[in-house]
């Protein structure tokens, strides 16, 4: 059985994909930060289906908190899978903040920075020893990297670099057999920033090809998709799952 850790797997996006990847068989270790209620049940729904799921809690803008954790990791696997390593890292947790540039303030900018770019780049440097050889890193992403869209300035400007460390993550790792790519959803009915009130979501299903907002299921299975062999020569690539989002 294959391991994957699934970072900010409680709820949205993170929920779907560790709920699709258990459903594909593999063994799902998943973190929260400020709702263990909320991870338990994800894990529950899990275990019900006949997969296998942990949980562990997990600040990832608190790089200093990393070799603690890495220690609990192994502490989990042991416990839970009886192995020593796992193959998969989702790099998903994330928040949103919606001001336009002239109103960002020094600590809203150094939060996001620590979540979406800082947060991966040493946490996965830390999780690597545990990681086999032939596994893989997808990165969370986003389509406001490639289109502009006013308010969200500090929130997209760090998901673009987590896009371009993606390739280095693949060039650097390569010579391990480990895969990094990126997945770049549109608009999706998550909590993501407060939620979507009726009157954004109209917006964004009109600016969408398919008319409507996606769901976070439609990204989990695609994350549980490039994880497996079938896809295994898919590298170093920033995949958008969006529904033709501003196109």
């Amino acid at each position: 059985m294959s391991i994957v850790i699934v970072t900010g797997g409680s709820r949205g996006i993170g929920a779907a994909t560790a709920i699709a990847c258990a459903e594909r068989g593999m063994g799902v270790l998943l973190t929260y930060n400020n709702n263990p209620e909320s991870a338990e049940r994800v894990v529950k729904e899990i275990v019900s289906g006949g997969g296998t799921a942990a949980a562990l809690k997990l600040d990832v803008a608190d790089s200093s908190s990393f070799a603690g954790f890495v220690g609990e990791v192994r502490v989990a696997l042991r416990e839970t899978w009886g192995r020593d390593g796992f193959e998969y890292l989702v790099n998903n947790a994330g928040y949103g903040l919606y001001n336009p540039i002239a109103t960002v303030t020094e600590d809203e900018f150094d939060g996001l920075f620590k979540v979406h770019l800082k947060g991966p780049f040493f946490l996965t440097q830390a999780l690597l020893p545990l990681m086999v050889d032939g596994g893989q890193i997808v990165n969370m992403v986003s389509a406001t990297s490639r289109t502009a869209t006013v308010g969200v300035a500090p929130y997209a400007s760090f998901k673009g670099g987590l896009e371009v460390l993606t390739r280095y993550m693949a060039k650097e790792f390569g010579a391990r057999g480990i895969r990094a790519n990126s997945i770049a959803p549109g608009a999706i009915r998550t909590e993501l920033g407060g939620g979507l009130t009726d009157e954004f979501e109209a917006l964004l299903a009109s600016q969408t090809a398919l008319g409507r907002v996606g769901e976070p299921e439609e990204v989990g299975r695609v994350v549980a998709s490039l994880l497996s062999d079938e896809n295994r020569w898919v590298n170093a690539q920033s995949i958008e799952v969006s529904g033709g989002f501003l196109i």
